[in-house]
């Protein structure tokens, strides 16, 4: 199944795990900022993401182990396809051209991104 987009609390959900590697609810929960949500409400969300095929588990009697079945990475790169195909017409010279307007990057942050482009030319 294709990456999709995922929710805001979806996303914090999958930060947790990728960090975790790996975790039962209750430690999810615990590496959640307060406010904390609900036990079930976390159980739900990451119900959800196993039904997207991101999170996969292992059984343990009632209880369940989930892990990730995509890298944050992995994630990275689709939400950055999205961006670019979304709002740059595919374009990364109209990506980087935002960026460096809208940030105001210094002479030091484009140097370090022109050598990073000729470093993956030579490639």
């Amino acid at each position: 199944m294709p990456i999709r987009d995922l929710t805001k609390a979806e996303e914090e959900i999958m930060r947790v795990l990728w960090q975790l590697q790996k975790g039962f609810v209750k430690d999810v929960l615990a590496e959640l900022p307060e406010p904390k949500p609900a036990y079930n409400t976390v159980s739900t969300i990451i119900r959800i993401l196993e039904k997207k095929e991101l999170v996969g588990y292992r059984a343990y009697g009632k209880t369940h182990e989930y892990f990730p079945l995509i890298t944050e990475e992995e994630y990275r790169r689709f939400q950055t396809e999205q961006l670019m195909a979304n709002y740059f017409d595919n374009s990364l010279k109209k990506l980087v051209s935002f960026f460096v307007q809208d940030k105001n990057i210094s002479l030091s942050e484009a140097d370090e991104i022109i050598k990073l482009l000729n470093k993956q030319k030579d490639q």
